[in-house]
C-alpha cells in the first residue's frame, strides 16, 4: 500500500490551444478535467495500473465537491480532510508541440486545527502502508513543521516517508531525512544552492544528501531521463517520447511507477526503469492524464551500463 498526502489539491483544467498569444481571445479545441495535485497524480497512476493506494486529500468547497467526484472516477479510494475554504482549480495551457503553460491558484488557508487534522488524518491512513508520499506544495496556512510530524508519525509505524516538493518547504522536509526524496534538476539545484549543469553535479549534489541520512534521491531530468542514487548504487535511464502532449503530472508518474516498483521487489536499476517508463508514457497523454499499462508497454527506457557523467543537461 502506497499512501499519498497532496496537501493543496486542485482541479486540474487543461486547455489544448494553437498556440499562446499573451492579451489574445484564444480558443481551445479541447478540454479536460482532472483530479490535480502532485500526490494525487501519483495514486492515480498507482490505481491505474492496479497498485493499492490511499489519497489523503483537503477538500472544501464546491470545487471539493467536484475533486471528490473525479477521485471516484479514476478508482482512487481517498480520505478527505474537510476544510471550510475551497479547493483551488489550476488550468493548463497546452500547445501541440508539448510546450505547458501553467496557472496555479494559492488554494485555500488552512486553520490550525485543519492543520492538525491533516497530519493526524495522514497517519492513521498510513497504519500498515508500505510508503507515506507527501507531495506538492503547502497552502497557505500549512506550515513546513508538518513534515517533521509526518516523518515521526511514519517513523512510529514503520512507514517509508518519502518528500516530493519544492523551495523553502522542500528544504525543511529535507531536514527530516526522509526516506527518499524526488526533485527535478531545477529543485535539487535549488535545494543545494548551485547550478548542476551536468551528470556528475547532479550525482554529487546526490551522494552529499545521502550522506547526511537519505537513503534513495531520485532526480527526474525531463528529456534527460531521471537518475537514481543511494549509498552503494546509481542508475541513469531515459526514454523517447515521439510525440509529446504534455509534461503536467509527467514527473508524479515517475515517481509512481519508482514506488512501485521499489514496493514490487525491483532492483534499483529496474526500479528507476520502470519510473521512467510511468513518466515518460504520461508524456505522449493529454492534460494531467496518467498512463495505464498499455501505455508504458509502448515506452522502452534505456538503463545505462555506467553513469554518463559528462552528459550536460538541460539542452
Amino acid at each position: 500500500m502506497i499512501v499519498t498526502l497532496t496537501p493543496n489539491p486542485s482541479v486540474d483544467h487543461a486547455m489544448v490551444i494553437g498556440s499562446l498569444a499573451r492579451g489574445e481571445v484564444l480558443r481551445a479545441s479541447e478540454s479536460r478535467l482532472d483530479a490535480g495535485g502532485k500526490g494525487v497524480n501519483v495514486s492515480r497512476a498507482l490505481a491505474a495500473n492496479g497498485a493499492a493506494t490511499l489519497a489523503v486529500v483537503p477538500l472544501g468547497g464546491h470545487q471539493g465537491h467536484l475533486l471528490a467526484d473525479l477521485l471516484a472516477t479514476t478508482g482512487v479510494t481517498h480520505r478527505p480532510v474537510t476544510l471550510a475554504g475551497s479547493t483551488r482549480m489550476n488550468v493548463s495551457v497546452l500547445e501541440p508541440d508539448g510546450t505547458t503553460t501553467k496557472l496555479n491558484e494559492p488554494g485555500p488557508t488552512l486553520s490550525a486545527s485543519e492543520n492538525t487534522a491533516m497530519i493526524q488524518t495522514t497517519l492513521d491512513a498510513a497504519e500498515g502502508a508500505d510508503w507515506l508520499a507527501v507531495c506538492g506544495s503547502l497552502p497557505p496556512g500549512a506550515t513546513p513543521d508538518i513534515y517533521a510530524a509526518l516523518r515521526a508519525g511514519a517513523g512510529a509505524r514503520d512507514v517509508r516517508f518519502v518528500v516530493d516538493s519544492s523551495g523553502a518547504s522542500f528544504a525543511v522536509a529535507v531536514e527530516t531525512r526522509p526516506t527518499l526524496i524526488k526533485p527535478n534538476h531545477e529543485e535539487l539545484a535549488e535545494l543545494v544552492g548551485h547550478a548542476l549543469p551536468t551528470l556528475r553535479d547532479v550525482r554529487d549534489a546526490a551522494r552529499e544528501l545521502v550522506s547526511s541520512g537519505i537513503e534513495i534521491v531520485a532526480v527526474s531530468l525531463g528529456a534527460d531521463g531521471a537518475a537514481l542514487f543511494t549509498a552503494d548504487e546509481a542508475a541513469h535511464a531515459h526514454a523517447s517520447v515521439s510525440a509529446p502532449v504534455s509534461t503536467v503530472g509527467a514527473g508524479d508518474c515517475m515517481l509512481a511507477g519508482l514506488l512501485h516498483g521499489l514496493t514490487s521487489g525491483l532492483s534499483i536499476g529496474e526500479a528507476l526503469v520502470s519510473g521512467v517508463a510511468w513518466g515518460s508514457a504520461a508524456v505522449a497523454l493529454p492534460g494531467s492524464s496518467v498512463p495505464t499499462p498499455a501505455d508504458v508497454r509502448t515506452v522502452a527506457p534505456v538503463l545505462s551500463s555506467e553513469l554518463p557523467l559528462s552528459m550536460e543537461l538541460g539542452h
